[in-house]
């Protein structure tokens, strides 16, 4: 099998969050970035294609991890701890509560920031 360099195609992908749950759908969304539903994905090329997300406040938690899921950040300042759950993040934020879910399913390479992150459009 060779890689088709010249004559990759990346497709675009509508994806509606409303109703979903979160970890399920972030896993559909990371293989498409991937590409891994490419029969000639290559681990080490950028296969992926671009997703775009709509309803992204409509996303569901199973159980209660709306008030028990906790996101934390550090400012980088001596008690910089910040920390919100995910009921406020959804109020102040809805499209960063699928954005981390999908990124933490990706790996933490060179390849995801500069490729495959962008691809990524959440509404």
């Amino acid at each position: 099998m060779s890689f088709p360099g010249q004559s990759l195609q990346r497709a675009w992908h509508l994806v509606d969050a409303s109703n979903q749950t979160v970890g399920r759908l972030a896993g559909q969304i990371s293989q498409i970035l991937k590409g891994k539903h490419k029969p000639t994905f290559r681990p080490n090329k950028d296969m992926g294609d671009h997703v775009v997300v709509i309803n992204a406040e409509k996303v569901q938690f199973s159980g209660k991890k709306w008030n028990d899921k906790l996101y934390r950040w550090h400012t980088g300042y001596p008690g910089g701890l910040k920390e919100r759950s995910a009921k406020d993040m959804l109020a102040r934020k809805p499209e960063e509560v699928l954005k981390k879910a999908v990124l933490g399913m990706l790996k933490r390479n060179n390849l995801r920031h500069q490729s495959i992150e962008p691809r990524l459009r959440i509404y």
